[in-house]
């Protein structure tokens, strides 16, 4: 019988000079993240603001499945928890960048983990509080599918343009182009002001509006058309704090 030849497994490839697109610091970044195949080489490469950026993406799938509780069992503990969830993804979002500015260990990693965090909690998660609190229209979740992905394309514009806009000593950016997608958090204390009053469901301020004939929309939901259209703004300038 003929014995198949052994399979010899290549070591991971490495680039040998930084593409002209990476600075020398983030080609070692990279060169970090691809050195080895080890199982838990890139927990490995984590440090901590890293780690607290992770948290605001936690924030905002506890927030997701705790809405989705609420839907199951209409205990009202479920959805304070999904909204209290929000404004602490937001904290975590803040102290992230501080803590990579304080340790000096700011990363091309860090910085994909910070727009794909901020995409779940300050985008995906309010968008799904709309619709437990009654925005559940077909126009409605086109509506709110739109704002999602207003927040998505408004994090990856910044992406592409942050080694570009002007910063101050500290290494921030002077400012952002459209409102940043934390601003979501307005939306969030609205709709959190209208379960304190009892006015969600059928009871939503403004009520609906029928656009086309058998297609309704709420009143509500056009103000998160507002927050997306904002986020995608080229024009509109918001001095970062």
């Amino acid at each position: 019988m003929s014995q198949r030849p052994k399979t010899v497994r290549q070591p991971t490839s490495e680039l040998e000079a930084p593409p002209t697109t990476l600075s020398k610091k983030q080609f070692q970044q990279v060169k970090n993240l691809t050195k080895d195949d080890g199982h838990f080489n890139l927990v490995r490469n984590f440090n901590l603001a890293d780690v607290i950026t992770l948290c605001n993406g936690a924030c905002g799938a506890l927030s997701i499945f705790s809405n989705m509780r609420y839907l199951i069992s209409h205990d009202p503990y479920y959805l304070w928890l999904a909204m209290w969830c929000i404004p602490l993804g937001f904290t975590f979002d803040v102290f992230d960048g501080r803590v990579a500015r304080w340790r000096k260990t700011s990363s091309i990693l860090g910085q994909e983990l910070d727009s794909l965090a901020d995409a779940i909690s300050f985008g995906v998660a309010p968008a799904v509080l709309a619709f437990v609190l009654g925005m559940q229209s077909f126009l409605d979740t086109v509506v709110l599918t739109c704002f999602v992905c207003c927040g998505i394309a408004r994090l990856a514009r910044y992406n592409a343009t942050v080694a570009i806009l002007p910063h101050d000593q500290s290494g921030k950016v002077a400012y952002f182009e459209g409102t940043p997608i934390p601003t979501s958090l307005a939306l969030v204390a609205v709709l959190a002001y209208l379960t304190h009053s009892g006015q969600i469901g059928d009871l939503l301020p403004g009520g609906t509006m029928e656009i086309i004939p058998g297609y309704a929309i709420h009143t509500m939901v056009i103000m998160y058309g507002i927050s997306g259209t904002l986020m995608v703004s080229k024009s509109l300038k918001i001095p970062k704090l």
